[in-house]
């Protein structure tokens, strides 16, 4: 059972900008995390977000599914965060304190399942240092070349690469990196891949007859959040360590920390 990174993933993330975990999730959350997701497509919650070319006229043949945030829609996705291997993990790789700075999903349904294209976080973030923010994303389903898996760039998470607008999504940017320098991580349900603000990176087609997701929450050091990027919305950004930290009450109005595996329970029990 995952509790913690080893010494050689953290100096591999330190290095690389990223470190994929493959055990990271167990059997129960990984089917628990498929059947809430499979609920919030059955309420309609994942809308389509790629377009024709246009940036703005919803494609009906390439599909590409997104919920952002999650936490409103689901008390499971919303307790996520504040397992204690996420935080634990964190921690080690950004340091202390720290919150949650996004959730969302995506969906690539099979056979037309179409990416996520080229993208630095920090482009949208802007953090001084790109390597205080990092993103965990989970393969809900296996993720392999086929299904369209994440691909990153390595060591480039200080390369301030330029953005354009990305015309294949309704509110993407995008930016066009050395893609000869691309690794896809292949990760089975439950793998997780953590990686800085600052590394490129994508997902490609969904070629299979099958569904693949992945679940991302971006979490951001404290001293490196400008006010701009969290005094907006405050109540959906929970402190996850530090003095701040107060277990989700204060954001949500209930105690989040300590759910996570009644959480999974829950949901283990309807499968």
């Amino acid at each position: 059972m995952f509790t913690r990174l080893s010494q050689e993933q953290i100096v591999h993330f330190m290095a690389h900008g990223y470190v994929a975990v493959p055990d990271f999730w167990n059997a129960n959350e990984v089917g628990a995390m498929q059947a809430e997701l499979e609920r919030l497509k059955q309420d309609g919650l994942l809308r389509n977000v790629a377009t024709d070319g246009d940036g703005k006229t919803h494609s009906q043949t390439m599909v590409n599914l997104q919920l952002c945030p999650m936490y409103n829609n689901s008390d499971f996705f919303r307790a996520m965060s504040f397992a204690p291997k996420v935080i634990a993990t964190v921690s080690q790789l950004i340091g202390d304190p720290f919150l949650l700075h996004l959730d969302q999903v995506f969906l690539k349904p099979g056979g037309h399942g179409v990416g996520t294209n080229w993208h630095q976080d920090n482009a949208y973030f802007k953090i001084s240092d790109p390597m205080k923010g990092v993103a965990l994303w989970t393969a809900v389903h296996a993720a392999t070349i086929s299904n369209g898996t994440m691909n990153v760039i390595p060591d480039s998470a200080h390369e301030a690469l330029e953005h354009s607008r990305d015309p294949y999504s309704d509110h993407h940017i995008r930016c066009y990196p050395d893609e000869s320098r691309a690794v896809p991580v292949e990760l089975p349900a439950g793998g997780a891949l953590f990686f800085a603000y600052g590394v490129p990176h994508c997902t490609r087609a969904n070629n299979t007859d099958h569904e693949r997701a992945g679940m991302a929450m971006h979490f951001l050091r404290a001293d490196y959040a400008q006010s701009e990027l969290i005094h907006a919305d405050r109540d959906t950004r929970p402190y996850l360590t530090g003095s701040q930290a107060s277990g989700g009450l204060r954001e949500y109005g209930v105690t989040v920390a300590g759910t996570w595996d009644s959480q999974v329970d829950r949901l283990c029990g309807k499968l």
